[in-house]
């Protein structure tokens, strides 16, 4: 057993190893999962064979030596040795292979746990959705609101609450899954979304958009406007650059685009069924369902609400709508 865990551990280490340096693309749903599967499998062994095992060789040895012990005082000496503690501990000892596995179970398993059903980590890559969210913010995404949804395939198991226009979304990236992208939902299955010379319409109304202080953008050091809008009743921040233009340039070939007109203007898009309208609130500096699409519900992870650190800045931290 000890040189078929030695083989399964490599065959972890590879795995991260080859991920970390760019061999593979790598998900760590899965290695989680596989991590519970199998540190659970060994834990079963442990408690139902193992463990057991080696309870009956030390119950054995104190046997044999209370069996001796009884032989010698028949024969009248007294002077007898005892069960060595050590001897005995070093019995029950779990082996090496046994404490990389089966010791690490519960840890795993609360981790699976929690990041599969409720709550699970993610760092801002990028600025598009600034001024809410910032390059380096750790933040906390709710996996629960929406419906609890089976690990690695993504299932939902519970309906939870639809997505609302102003949530703050983390999805797979609807053109390459295996990434996680954060955006917030401007249009909901069955609206119209209209971002024209940089407006935004949906249903054919204007959402509210009062002026606000410029924004300093620390990575470009340059002044942007910036605004407060009022989005499915959710008041947060936008930005926008006077220098960037209003047309959309490079927008790909993605499902439903045929619902989807372009112009000098901007884009005008009907939201599908199943499908959700994603921007970033950075929006001339947002790759976002201007440019590559709808987002299907399939694809959903989980609200984002909560800054828990960023390490350039302490007083990040704290919740966001």
């Amino acid at each position: 057993m000890a040189f078929i865990t030695s083989l399964v551990l490599a065959a972890f280490a590879g795995y991260v190893g080859a991920w970390y340096f760019g061999v593979i693309e790598g998900n760590f749903a899965l290695l989680l999962f596989l991590a519970t599967v199998v540190t659970g499998l060994y834990w079963l062994a442990e408690r139902f064979y193992f463990l057991p095992k080696r309870e009956q060789a030390a119950a054995k040895l104190e046997a044999s030596m209370a069996e001796r012990n009884a032989r010698l005082a028949g024969q009248g000496i007294t002077q007898v040795d005892t069960v060595d503690a050590k001897a005995s501990d070093r019995l029950l000892m779990q082996p090496w292979w046994l404490d990389w596995t089966a010791g690490l179970f519960p840890v795993i398993l609360v981790v699976f746990l929690l990041r599969s059903f409720l709550y699970e980590p993610f760092k801002i890559p990028s600025g598009s959705m600034m001024p809410t969210l910032l390059t380096g913010d750790l933040i906390l995404v709710n996996k629960f609101t929406y419906g609890l949804r089976l690990p690695v395939i993504n299932t939902k198991i519970t309906d939870g609450t639809p997505l609302a226009r102003g949530d703050v979304v983390v999805f797979r990236y609807p053109p390459k899954p295996s990434m996680d992208y954060i955006k917030r939902v401007v249009g909901i299955p069955g609206d119209e979304v209209a971002y024209l010379n940089k407006k935004l319409t949906i249903n054919g109304k204007p959402v509210s958009k009062e002026p606000a202080a410029d924004y300093l953008d620390g990575e470009s050091m340059r002044l942007l406007k910036q605004f407060d809008e009022n989005l499915g009743g959710k008041q947060h921040k936008i930005l926008n650059d006077d220098a960037a233009p209003s047309f959309v340039p490079g927008a790909s070939d993605f499902p439903f685009r045929e619902n989807c007109r372009y112009s000098v203007e901007g884009v005008v898009c009907k939201v599908p069924a199943g499908q959700y309208f994603m921007m970033g609130d950075n929006r001339d500096n947002s790759a976002d369902s201007r440019y590559w699409g709808f987002v299907p519900d399939q694809n959903i992870v989980g609200r984002a609400f909560f800054v828990w650190m960023n390490f350039s800045d302490l007083g990040r931290i704290g919740p966001f709508q």
